[in-house]
């Protein structure tokens, strides 16, 4: 129960709440403005303007949140009022009052949360300005502090215009009484402009006693006519509190010039008018001022405009401009840089690629750092998507130029996606989605490159997002099936093994291929489990057909996730013993773009696997940008050639002659390879002819089920007593 003087400390706290207006405050554009720079400059989903009343707490303006109170028992800020500086919760659940409070268990999540109390001059609290994050958040520091609470006070500027407002609206006794105990200088005048009221905080500001100034001129402090100020700002009605504000410079009463902003109102006694004014010293809240519209519209790092100043600029070309063009740049390789040369080696490598970028673009383009590695491009009044991707290549170009950070060479490179305005979008957020589906399909393609947005990039960004929401019913419902393609020896047409390919038996669109739900796999967070599942199952299943086909190998696809986890050897070494499987009836395949994700995650457990006798394959060599080191760099111990290069072989010198090429590259390395999407005897009797070993394709057989695959090429165990089975 509350003491008496608890009790009195909060009538108290709630009379002078009332002296704010509370409905008034409600539709305020100034809070809204406030509360967006808030969260764009602490990068949360919800900022708050809270006033706690009795029974519940109201918000003077909110982001993130569609409703305009909550009961004051579940409040996060009627704790936050409590104590004189903010109130920091770094993860609700963990913490004892809140872990169980519904706005924790509940929308909105609540995890993190800082709220700055607004306290008033006579100390009273009257809500907080408050930030929420629905993730835990540890690190707050002394800066983030210092901007909460310099947002704070421009919230607390705002509300004692408010409360002289309400108070002038009552009655000219109650005004002054108030703007007796104002923090701001108030000054009121008649309409000849003689000083009629001035308030201590005017007399601290401007050093003038009321005895000395009262019935005086009130140009006696400015320069301009200050009157002619007042009567202007006054025309167009009577309230303060609708944003008519000026900059000027007084003169206080030692002669010093003070710049000041000035609010003023007009209202009329006995048919006469009167003047009030409100004078802020500005010179360091307008210093705060800039400081925190920097802060949420500049990349302190690189000093370019940030992602909110993009978008507001995006928003402005597209109201502007009957064309735009759009590029997302994401560097290729930065993870290396950062963990080869510090932190402190990465920032440097982000200026300087920062200042490569703004030297690509043209006068009038804005040139903005998204976050992390990611770039973004601004090129209004451009229509011509040829000379988008001449633009295009040339920051290619000029990113991928060595550089040296603290006498170490850095090489890194770009991958740009590219959409057109208005054909790729016709609004921000679809031209901007527009442009990241075009990244991403760059960075699909082997990175390094530059893609423009096409309409079926956003129908299979669609169909990704359909999918990741049924990948879980999926796998707990068994409706993944792996299907079997055979690989055979080709010098004697014998079965070796055979490659496990993924497949869904959806229950309304029957059999999937890969092509379909694969990205939404690769893209979701349910890759892992699932690639798990592959190795496990196909591990099984190798061990049944090992005990009729001696030496038989079952290669598997492995997703990039797979990596990220940490225990990837763990887990196939766990499979193999679950199964009695020896490592070389297991082969696991990378591709390219695997590795070029991946590349830090994977040259442990891999060398690990390999040096245990698993086969390492490299998929879909030749297509992409492969080069030599990877060869040299990376426990492989076989190279897949590509199928478009075999299918043209025949016709194709060029063709030809990279097969030709990775055949002696694979047999120089004392790698095996293997030939993919051989479809006639004469692909097959050339592939022989010029030394590859082993072949798969639908002249030997198409991916199957497990039942059909034994029952085509394993037979019944009484069939096996005569050794390996042979295709052809």
């Amino acid at each position: 129960m509350a003491s008496s003087t608890e009790q009195e400390t909060e009538q108290n706290r709630l009379a002078a709440l009332a002296e704010y207006g509370i409905g008034s405050v409600l539709s305020d554009p100034g809070f809204d403005r406030l509360v967006q720079l808030a969260a764009s400059i602490f990068s949360v989903p919800i900022a708050l303007i809270s006033l706690v009343e009795t029974e519940r707490q109201l918000f003077a303006a909110s982001v993130g949140l569609d409703v305009c109170e909550t009961s004051r028992d579940v409040s996060f800020c009627a704790h936050a009022i409590r104590g004189d500086d903010i109130m920091i919760i770094p993860d609700a659940r963990v913490d004892a009052r809140f872990h169980d409070n519904p706005l924790v268990t509940g929308a909105p999540f609540i995890r993190f949360y800082a709220g700055a109390p607004l306290r008033t001059a006579s100390g009273h609290a009257l809500g907080t300005l408050c930030i929420i994050g629905h993730r835990p958040r540890e690190n707050f520091g002394e800066q983030d502090r210092r901007n909460l609470r310099d947002l704070a006070a421009l919230v607390l500027d705002k509300l004692e215009i408010r409360r002289l407002e309400m108070a002038r609206r009552t009655s000219q006794f109650r005004f002054e009484k108030i703007a007796g105990t104002s923090p701001d200088a108030i000054i009121c005048a008649d309409e000849q402009g003689l000083t009629t009221f001035w308030n201590p905080a005017a007399e601290k500001l401007l050093g003038y006693r009321s005895d000395e100034i009262l019935g005086r001129s009130i140009d006696l402090i400015a320069p301009e006519q200050f009157t002619a100020r007042l009567y202007q700002l006054a025309a167009a009605g009577e309230s303060l509190t609708e944003g008519r504000t000026v900059e000027m410079m007084v003169r206080a009463a030692n002669g010093t010039m003070i710049p000041v902003e000035l609010s003023g109102s007009m209202w009329r006694e006995d048919g006469r008018p009167r003047f009030g004014a409100i004078l802020r010293d500005i010179t360091e809240r307008r210093q705060n001022e800039e400081r925190l519209l920097r802060l949420a519209h500049i990349d302190p790092l690189t000093e370019l405009p940030n992602r909110t100043m993009l978008r507001e600029q995006v928003e402005l070309a597209l109201s502007k401009e009957m064309t735009a063009s759009v590029m997302m740049v994401d560097l290729d390789g930065f993870k290396d840089v950062n963990d080869s040369l510090g932190h402190s080696g990465g920032d440097a490598v982000l200026v300087n690629v920062a200042r490569r970028l703004q030297a690509c673009a043209r006068s009038g383009d804005t040139v903005a750092r998204m976050g992390g590695d990611e770039f973004a491009i601004l090129l209004p009044g451009l229509p011509d998507a040829v000379e988008a991707g001449q633009i295009a290549d040339s920051v290619i170009a000029a990113v991928s130029q060595l550089l040296t950070i603290d006498g170490q060479p850095v090489n890194i490179g770009a991958s740009i996606g590219i959409a057109m305005f208005p054909g790729d979008g016709l609004t921000v957020r679809e031209l901007l989605s527009s442009a990241d589906l075009a990244l991403y399909q760059a960075k699909a393609e082997g990175r390094h490159c530059r893609r423009f947005f096409s309409a079926d990039l956003r129908e299979e960004a669609t169909l990704r997002r359909a999918y990741q929401g049924e990948l879980a019913r999926a796998l707990a419902h068994q409706e993944f099936e792996l299907h079997y393609q055979p690989q055979v020896r080709l010098a004697d047409s014998t079965l070796v093994g055979a490659e496990a390919l993924l497949r869904w038996r959806h229950p309304q669109k029957g059999l999937l291929g890969p092509g379909a739900f694969l990205p939404a796999i690769e893209a979701g967070l349910l890759a892992p489990r699932i690639g798990d599942w592959i190795i496990s199952m196909a591990c099984e299943q190798a061990a049944q057909w090992r005990s009729l086909v001696p030496d038989f190998r079952v290669g598997v696809n492995l997703f990039g996730a797979q990596f990220r986890t940490g225990d990837l050897a763990d887990k196939v070494l766990a499979a193999l013993q679950a199964f009695n499987l020896p490592p070389a009836a297991l082969e696991l395949e990378i591709t390219e773009n695997i590795i070029l994700r991946h590349d830090e995650h994977m040259l442990g457990p891999l060398r690990e696997l390999h040096q245990r006798g698993v086969g390492i394959a490299f998929d879909d060599y030749g297509t992409g940008y492969a080069s030599l080191s990877m060869l040299k760099r990376y426990p492989l111990s076989r190279l897949k050639i590509d199928q478009t290069f075999v299918r043209a072989m025949l016709e194709s010198p060029p063709d030809a002659a990279i097969i030709r090429a990775i055949l002696y590259l694979g047999h120089s390395f004392g790698l095996e390879v293997i030939a993919e999407g051989v479809e006639t005897g004469e692909q097959a009797a050339r592939l022989r002819k010029k030394g590859c070993e082993t072949a798969q394709g639908f002249l030997f057989g198409k991916p199957m089920p497990a039942e059909e695959f034994a029952r085509q090429f394993i037979g019944p165990p009484a069939d096996h007593g005569r050794g390996t089975p042979t295709i052809l």
